[in-house]
């Protein structure tokens, strides 16, 4: 099922006889640091709004930041509405999960479709192994995604950080994403020592404490880059269509690559000769996993008809 890959954001490559090539690594809102090609780093002020992310390859000519073309960009939609690009000309997605915070229902699914529309790879990363509850936890990850890369870690106690950092450093530049309270400070404190980053503790219902409030790109001591970006609970992906959905959707591509649906158009809901429809009923794609793929599906079709209609977006609160 061939599926047209989502077009990104593209600028003509800016020509400056005097302008400053670098890479966005750090954003403060209203400023950004960039590492020139030259070595040196350098703050410069943007707007609040701008489009500039960590990761974005620039040119600073008289203190003005102009970014170059993207080959790719992550981007979520928030609970208002808005679409938030978290980095961009990403390798490899770490989408950090453990069993304490729950992570909510539709959350990996949702982060991993918008990864593969990006052509960004996705690999869980299950942190907090010393906690009790851990291993039925992966059991049912193995279920859900078994043929999603994985990865068992400990930033507390060390373990599969080598691992990971070897992942890493072949992947190129990377980025970790997970619900607050998941450990991604303490994997980045873990990974790059020195860099002291404030980690949290759950509160009384196990909800994380945000504790990183800007994104930041950091040279790995083994090699590759990596990017800690805000903890969040929710992630509704931008770059794909209704109908491309089921392409990116865990568990319903490798269902219709052994045997497709009667039509080609079909969205998996009461059209005869479903695949998807006849793997629920086996038993082979869980009730579960279908309403999740049915809830993303209805969120992307209102989307589009408003957008289609010059309506206001639907999801705006």
């Amino acid at each position: 099922m061939a599926q047209k890959k989502p077009t990104m954001r593209r600028q003509q490559k800016p020509q400056h006889n005097n302008g400053k090539p670098g890479l966005i690594i750090s954003h403060y809102g209203v400023a950004v640091l960039v590492r020139f090609d030259n070595g040196e780093e350098h703050p410069v002020k943007v707007k609040r709004n701008s489009d500039h992310v960590v990761g974005d390859r620039v040119m600073v000519v008289d203190e003005r930041v102009t970014s170059l073309e993207r080959r790719n960009a992550l981007r979520r939609r928030d609970p208002f509405g808005k679409v938030r690009t978290l980095a961009a000309n990403l390798d490899l997605l770490g989408i950090v999960v453990a069993v304490r915070p729950q992570t909510p229902s539709g959350f990996i699914e949702r982060v991993v479709v918008a990864a593969r529309a990006a052509d960004i790879a996705p690999l869980l990363i299950v942190n907090k192994q010393d906690l009790p509850g851990t291993t039925a936890f992966e059991d049912q990850l193995q279920r859900d995604f078994p043929a999603m890369p994985r990865l068992a870690v400990s930033a507390k106690q060390g373990d599969g950080l080598e691992l990971l950092r070897h992942e890493l450093a072949e992947a190129g530049r990377s980025a970790l994403v997970g619900v607050s309270g998941s450990g991604k400070s303490s994997l980045l404190n873990a990974l790059c020592p020195g860099i002291d980053l404030e980690t949290g503790d759950l509160n009384e219902e196990d909800h994380g404490c945000h504790t990183t409030s800007v994104s930041t790109l950091l040279a790995l001591p083994n090699g590759g880059e990596l990017v800690d970006t805000p903890g969040f609970r929710d992630f509704s992906p931008v770059d794909v269509s209704s109908e491309a959905l089921a392409h990116w959707f865990p568990g319903v591509m490798s269902i219709l690559e052994e045997q497709p649906c009667r039509f080609r158009n079909c969205r998996h809901r009461q059209e005869p000769g479903c695949r998807i429809k006849q793997a629920v009923t086996q038993g082979t794609f869980s009730e579960q996993r279908y309403q999740l793929y049915l809830n993303t599906l209805e969120e992307l079709e209102q989307l589009e008809t408003a957008r289609n209609e010059g309506r206001k977006n639907p999801f705006c609160r």
